[in-house]
């Protein structure tokens, strides 16, 4: 799947309204997917434009990251028949990034019928983990034309 990756990400907002597909907080931080497995999903974000005003990059731009890759390693893992919801994202920042890009990969920990959880290693350019995360999903069946 990681050969034709605008292509899976199409699919997924497929059937979606268009004003909300146009309306993508991946788009706005410059989330770049880069891998996309059910065992793991991996993407890039830029540091430039996701600062607090110390210069450096803004805790919740991590967790924008996290929560984008891990619940698309979950959506993965549930089936496009299934809907996955986060409800509990955690966040342990380690180290300080100034510039460069922040890869982020995420794994399933625990796939099982009801909930799905991802833990997602956030590194820098120099590869330094700069944030651990972990992100829970429900996972329900979609609802009839539900996309």
């Amino acid at each position: 799947m990681t050969e034709n990756l605008s292509e899976a990400i199409r699919e997924q907002l497929a059937g979606i309204d268009p004003r909300v597909a146009e309306q993508q907080l991946n788009d706005k931080v410059g989330i770049e997917f880069v891998e996309l497995t059910a065992e793991r999903v991996v993407g890039t974000m830029p540091v430039e434009g996701n600062l607090q005003p110390y210069g450096l990059l803004h805790g919740g731009a991590n967790a924008v990251l996290a929560e984008a890759l891990g619940s698309t390693v979950a959506a993965l893992n549930a089936g496009p028949d299934k809907a996955t919801l986060g409800f509990e994202l955690s966040c342990t920042h380690h180290r300080a990034v100034r510039e460069g890009l922040v890869t982020g990969v995420a794994t399933p920990v625990h796939v099982g019928r009801g909930t799905i959880t991802a833990e997602i290693v956030l590194t820098d350019d120099q590869g330094r983990r700069t944030c651990t995360a972990r992100l829970s999903c429900l996972v329900r069946d979609r609802a009839p034309g539900a996309r």
